[in-house]
């Protein structure tokens, strides 16, 4: 795993095919699958009016977009492009973002993002949880992301969600986490030694006579020669 964009969108409706446009984009970088804290994120104004069920869902009025930058604005498409780069994108329900997104790169005549580029994370809960409900939100209960900052469907914020969703699919965080053994050089070991000097008295032991003769017999009988501490002892007294 590497570099990779966790994306969403909202748009007017439900198809670009019968005119509908993107009114928001958002994306966060992820590195071996956690965030690195860039993220790009604009609204857009779709020229033309949303469609209520749309504007019911993400909460965004067609007033609120008057005065922002069309798609083919530098700071939006360039500054799009230019944030994911050719890193792979992932979207919940892929095929409805990329659609969405290479229909207006197509309007400006832009090279669209190929679907190779693309995963989806509805594709890969399917393929994990096989005939069980796999929304967003049905996703985020299932691995007990908190859902208290969401109102409403906005881009942002599901990114965010997608996110961690798209850790938890990939084996949670443990598969993020680099558990490989760090060897310290001989360097480091010398400096961790020397910066703990001998007692200037040695602790004195706590054991009774009694406790100290029962535990050399249960030594002499069980352990014998295996005891780890009489190899440090014979490592001490032949250094």
């Amino acid at each position: 795993m590497a570099r990779e964009i966790v994306l969403d969108t909202e748009t007017t409706g439900l198809d670009p095919k019968t005119g509908h446009r993107l009114i928001e984009i958002a994306c966060i970088e992820i590195d071996d699958l956690l965030p690195t804290g860039k993220f790009f994120h604009v609204y857009i104004d779709p020229e033309r009016e949303i469609d209520p069920d749309a504007e019911r869902v993400h909460g965004i009025s067609r007033s609120s977009l008057i005065g922002k930058p069309k798609f083919d604005h530098a700071d939006i498409c360039d500054a799009f492009l230019d944030f994911v780069g050719d890193a792979p994108l992932v979207a919940h329900n892929a095929p409805f973002d990329r659609g969405f997104i290479n229909h207006e790169l197509q309007r400006i005549n832009r090279d669209i993002l190929p679907d190779a580029r693309w995963i989806c994370t509805f594709e890969l809960a399917k393929r994990r949880f096989p005939g069980m409900y796999n929304s967003l939100d049905a996703l985020c209960k299932r691995f007990k992301i908190s859902l208290a900052e969401r109102e409403k469907h906005g881009a942002l914020i599901d990114t965010r969600l997608l996110s961690m969703v798209y850790l938890e699919l990939q084996g949670g965080k443990e598969r993020a986490l680099d558990l490989a053994p760090v060897k310290k050089s001989d360097a480091v070991i010398a400096a961790s030694v020397a910066a703990y000097p001998p007692r200037p008295r040695p602790v004195a032991y706590r054991s009774t006579d009694a406790e100290l003769e029962a535990h050399a017999a249960f030594i002499a009988k069980v352990l014998k020669d295996k005891a780890v501490w009489l190899t440090l002892d014979g490592e001490r007294a032949s250094s």
